[in-house]
């Protein structure tokens, strides 16, 4: 199966603002973890990082590996409008993506250093996230 192609899909709904599309592809007992969300659930996964306007714009991979249920990704992000997290409207992260029979399991993002020299605790209140 080629999951790269799966995980290509879910950021093609961020940029379409397609939550369904999302929810039809994820595993029973889906969890989101990154560092401001320790595997965090479905419903606070859609709470947290689905918006109800339109946030991502387009998002370019700069590498993608598949090893058999898992996939790295690395893209950069533009956003359709600035936020306290990202004010220039960009940002890179790269992500984990673990499947099951061929659902989206689990996903670990991974990113560096808040801006503007705010501390990770700092940034996660200003973020919404802590």
């Amino acid at each position: 199966m080629d999951l790269i192609e799966k995980v290509k899909s879910y950021y093609r709904a961020y940029e379409r603002h397609d939550p369904a599309h999302v929810a039809g592809e994820l595993a029973e007992g889906f969890t989101f973890t990154s560092p401001f969300d320790d595997h965090i659930g479905r419903e606070e996964y859609f709470r947290r990082c689905w918006p109800s306007e339109p946030l991502h714009q387009k998002f370019i991979f700069v590498a993608l590996a598949q090893t058999g249920d898992r996939v790295l990704t690395v893209y950069d992000c533009t956003l359709r409008r600035p936020n306290a997290v990202h004010p220039d409207m960009q940002f890179r992260n790269a992500e984990m993506h673990y499947f099951e029979n061929g659902k989206l399991k689990s996903v670990e993002v991974f990113f560096g250093d808040p801006p503007n020299g705010l501390t990770r605790r700092q940034f996660a209140v200003q973020s919404g996230a802590g």
